[in-house]
């Protein structure tokens, strides 16, 4: 089992610390900074997720004996390197985007101001929890937003790694999915679950009436049942036949779901059963949700294709040193200039700037040394909403953001930033970032 999330690191991290101890430069004061240079294709924007567990996680970050001993046995580093690592408290600061808010290329979604060392270790943790967890989210958010409102169940923990669908789990909450089969997710961070029965029920069973009956004696006419097993039309009957009209919902997870939806919702209908509800399961995505929003869908249950992204199973994000401090106390703003690959370096502050009806027109980064948490220039905060808070702070983190009540927060977050977009941002077709990123 592990025990500390230490070595969940790619081994350069460390091998540079070691020579930077070794050349004297592992404590020189350095900014960080992790972002998107593009969305994934075709995508208009793209929701912030994984910050609140990834702050729990730095909190947690620790070399222990079972870490150092490995470290020394497989002659990583040297002796001077796993003295400091032995010593380890994340004593930086952090700031960025609050979780759940939607971002565009080169937003600064997250800046790392520590020594050299303490900053650059982090580097792979940081990448690969906002990488998955952001692209969990802005998949499902794309869901939710063809959804019409209805509830979207987060259903895919066979489709990812054990510790992943508790992280996928959580994410599409934070995008406004409603509920999550996940036991554990349910647990951690306290998101409703749900779940009743699978084909293999109904095969346990002599008959699929028997099957029918049992269920609803365990969990009474509120249940869902789930009707395709053998013939859907044969099992809506039955459905109806042992519940009766007050049955709570049927689930479909096969067919053509449009015509078979409309075939389904018409016999209930004709059988008296007029308030059962359908939900719908059966390898659903963004595309298909809304091929459905004119059926008479009550709820949807989503897998696959939100653990992995919808297609883009990583948000696409890097960590990069943007500057550091020399002799003096004057940040050196440093970047990459390759091809393709370059940064814009230097501190940088980001603020939305909406319109006269509050919608969403520009990411205007600042670019400078102005005071701690504030851009250069002078922002109008009537049309300007500031996009960066601290998050960290001299190694001290801000519980607000943090547990069942940092997810709640970041739930609520997203529902409001999704208020400001421009509704173009909802169209499912590929396209351009919705608004333009500006660096000033």
């Amino acid at each position: 089992m592990i025990s500390s999330p230490a070595l969940l690191t790619d081994r350069y991290e460390l091998t540079m610390v070691d020579a930077a101890i070794q050349s004297g430069t592992a404590h020189r004061e350095c900014m960080f900074e992790a972002f998107a240079r593009r969305l994934p294709n075709g995508r208009r924007y793209g929701i912030v997720a994984g910050t609140g567990r990834l702050i729990e996680l730095i909190g947690a970050f620790r070399f222990e004996d079972p870490e150092l001993d490995w470290l020394r046995d497989n002659g990583v580093v040297r002796q001077p390197t796993l003295d400091w690592l032995a010593d380890y408290r994340f004593s930086g600061s952090i700031w960025g985007y609050q979780e759940g808010e939607a971002y565009f290329p080169g937003s600064p979604l997250m800046t790392v101001e520590s020594s050299f060392a303490e900053g650059v270790v982090l580097e792979t943790l940081i990448l690969s929890v906002l990488n998955y967890d952001t692209s969990v989210a802005s998949a499902a958010a794309r869901m939710v937003s063809v959804s019409l409102g209805r509830p979207i169940a987060e259903m895919g923990s066979r489709r990812a790694n054990e510790k992943s669908a508790i992280a996928a789990a959580r994410a599409a909450y934070i995008a406004g999915f409603s509920a999550t089969s996940n036991l554990e997710a349910g647990r951690t961070w306290g998101i409703p679950t749900m779940g009743t029965a699978a084909h293999s029920f109904t095969l346990l069973h002599d008959t699929e009436e028997d099957a029918f009956r049992a269920q609803v004696a365990a969990f009474g006419l509120d249940t869902t049942l789930l009707i395709d097993t053998y013939d859907i039309r044969n099992g809506v009957e039955l459905a109806v036949k042992v519940a009766g009209p007050g049955l709570g919902a049927v689930r479909i997870d096969s067919g053509d779901l449009p015509t078979v939806v409309e075939a389904v919702r018409e016999q209930l209908d004709s059988l008296g059963a007029v308030g059962t509800k359908i939900t719908v399961t059966s390898d659903l995505d963004e595309y298909t949700i809304g091929a459905l929003s004119g059926a008479p869908v009550d709820a949807y249950g989503v897998g696959t294709s939100v653990v992995t992204g919808s297609g883009a199973p990583a948000a696409g994000m890097v960590y990069k040193l943007v500057a550091h401090k020399g002799d003096g106390e004057e940040w050196i703003p440093v970047a990459k200039t390759s091809a393709q690959k370059m940064s814009v370096g230097g501190r940088k502050t980001a603020v939305r700037r909406l319109d006269s009806t509050r919608t969403a027109r520009e990411e205007i980064i600042y670019v400078g040394d102005g005071p701690e948490g504030e851009p250069e220039g002078s922002p109008d905060s009537s049309r300007e909403r500031r996009l960066m808070i601290p998050l960290i702070r001299d190694g001290v983190a801000d519980e607000r953001y943090l547990g069942r009540e940092g997810t709640v927060r970041a739930r609520q977050h997203r529902a409001s930033v999704m208020q400001e977009l421009p509704v173009e941002a909802f169209r499912l077709g590929h396209g351009e970032p919705v608004i333009p990123t500006v660096y000033r």
